[in-house]
């Protein structure tokens, strides 16, 4: 059975509030889909049911819907491009500008099950002149139960089937039972850790890069704003910042200015 009206708007209200997730009028049919998995483990007899605790809970429940209405779509080396502008063009500047630290910090601002940041760590143990550098890839996520999922390192034949070529398969995975397990020394190179977007970050290193790719399109222009002023602030000054190809800072925030690469881009602060 459909939830109604009233009941879209306590979900739609509340991952707007929490989460910054902007959910069209329509999309009854989603959180019915999303909701019904968690109702029955909450041993509630319909989505309906469980919409109607949320009025009665404190904080776990709420936090547990937010969870199951975010989108956690992922893949290895998703859309390729971004990770070959990474290695050929973004990584090999940083070398030069860091060489007195020796030190990188990049960051993943919407991990869900770790594939990106992975992704991220492969692609920099493909350039040579970063071998003996300390590289801190942090990894964050709103979602627990996807973050708790990523520090297994452990992926499905189907999972690593999506996106990741055969070369990196053998060189960064082992076979485990029916699945493949991320090896020790592109584990080390990720940490992974709970952040919300919608709050102020809290103290974080500073990074060089910033990967925030297909999360914007989740949020609201004043949100969007909010996010990339956050993001810009804590950045170094001369990073570089990565979004989805259906994303930009464009009429959002023009502190940022567009960096071309072949078929992708990607984004500094202006005036670098």
């Amino acid at each position: 059975m459909a939830i109604t009206r009233a009941e879209f708007e306590v979900v739609r209200a509340l991952v707007r509030a929490e989460a910054g997730i902007v959910l069209e009028p329509g999309k009854e049919y989603l959180v019915e889909a999303r909701l019904s998995p968690l109702a029955r483990r909450e041993q509630l007899p319909s989505t309906a049911a469980l919409i109607a605790q949320l009025a009665g809970s404190r904080g776990a429940l709420h936090a547990r819907v937010v969870e199951a209405m975010t989108t956690n779509e992922t893949t290895f080396f998703r859309d390729v491009e971004p990770f070959e502008v990474l290695r050929t063009n973004v990584l090999p500047g940083l070398v030069a500008a860091r060489q007195a630290t020796r030190r990188l910090h990049i960051w993943c601002g919407a991990s869900s099950t770790g594939q990106e940041a992975f992704s991220i760590a492969m692609t920099v143990l493909d350039v040579p002149e970063l071998a003996a550098w300390t590289i801190d890839i942090l990894a964050t996520d709103i979602s627990s139960d996807v973050l708790a999922r990523a520090r297994t390192a452990r992926y499905s034949q189907l999972e690593v089937n999506r996106g990741l070529p055969a070369t990196q398969l053998a060189k960064h995975f082992e076979k485990d039972g029916a699945d493949w397990q991320v090896r020790p020394a592109v584990r080390a190179m990720v940490r992974f850790d709970y952040l919300n977007l919608m709050k102020p970050l809290p103290p974080l290193p500073a990074p060089d890069v910033v990967f925030l790719r297909n999360v914007l399109i989740y949020f609201d222009p004043s949100d969007k704003r909010t996010i990339l002023d956050r993001i810009r602030r804590c950045m170094r000054p001369d990073g570089f910042l990565f979004l989805g190809a259906a994303e930009t800072t464009r009429n959002l925030d023009d502190r940022f200015e567009r960096v071309p690469f072949s078929r992708t881009s990607c984004y500094r602060i202006a005036g670098r």
